[in-house]
């Protein structure tokens, strides 16, 4: 059997193109967007060995003592800088330390420290369908203020003027699907005019049940799934207008 006739039986690892109708888009960003090592090796730590200079620099600003006592609420410890920290030592999605993250991350950015890294073929595709009327949306488990960050200071420049609005775990677990639902109301869209982009199976679990469409996004050797429709890169996506928007 000839080389071309031995190649030509072999199965291929490529997957059809995927076609979704929906109205608006809403994207993760931590391994969806950007790799999961930026967050990892980098905000993180940068936030950790910042936080006590960053709280004692800080201490009469309304902001801070807000936060603290928010975290005194929640943890129903007395030291709320001892709950932060515990929180952030086992990566505990809480949102008054993820407010403070996002303002330690402020001064970061805005020090020159970092910038944020966007997959190439993300950053393609959102400017495409951007151009093409689709309205994009974020939904991150980091604070509102850290999602305008990171896309203000990337290392293709400001992109924030891409995404009509930012969610974060102010509207509910992203593992929650009545967070899902409430995003939809917010942006005036039923669930099926939307897909959401992940990740996490968790999310799209939840997003699919509060009845989003959803694609499972494979970076950062993200294992592969049968549960939903999958894709490695941007180009293999195409959105086309719901015809019920």
């Amino acid at each position: 059997m000839s080389a071309e006739a031995t190649q030509a039986l072999q199965p291929t690892l490529e997957r059809a193109p995927l076609r979704i109708n929906v109205a608006a888009v809403l994207l993760d960003i931590e391994g969806t967007l950007s790799p999961i090592s930026f967050v990892q090796d980098v905000l993180f730590p940068y936030a950790k060995a910042k936080l006590r200079d960053y709280l004692s620099a800080n201490a009469s600003d309304p902001a801070v003592r807000d936060i603290l006592a928010q975290a005194r609420d929640l943890s129903g410890a007395p030291d709320a800088i001892a709950a932060i920290e515990a929180w952030q030592a086992n990566d505990v999605k809480a949102p008054p330390l993820k407010k403070l993250q996002g303002m330690i991350w402020d001064s970061g950015y805005r020090s020159g420290a970092f910038v944020s890294p966007i997959f190439p073929d993300a950053l393609a595709a959102f400017r495409r369908w951007h151009v093409d009327g689709f309205p994009l949306y974020i939904y991150s488990s980091g604070s509102v203020q850290a999602q305008h960050l990171f896309f203000e200071f990337t290392e293709e420049g400001n992109l924030r003027s891409l995404f009509e609005d930012y969610f974060d775990t102010e509207i509910g677990p992203k593992t929650d699907l009545a967070s899902y639902q409430r995003i939809a109301d917010q942006i005036g869209r039923r669930p099926q005019e939307i897909v959401f982009m992940s990740d996490n199976v968790k999310e799209l679990e939840a997003a699919r049940d509060a009845g989003l469409a959803t694609v499972h996004v494979l970076k950062d050797r993200t294992p592969s799934t049968p549960d939903f429709r999958e894709i490695s890169d941007y180009s293999e996506i195409t959105l086309g207008l719901n015809p019920a928007s």
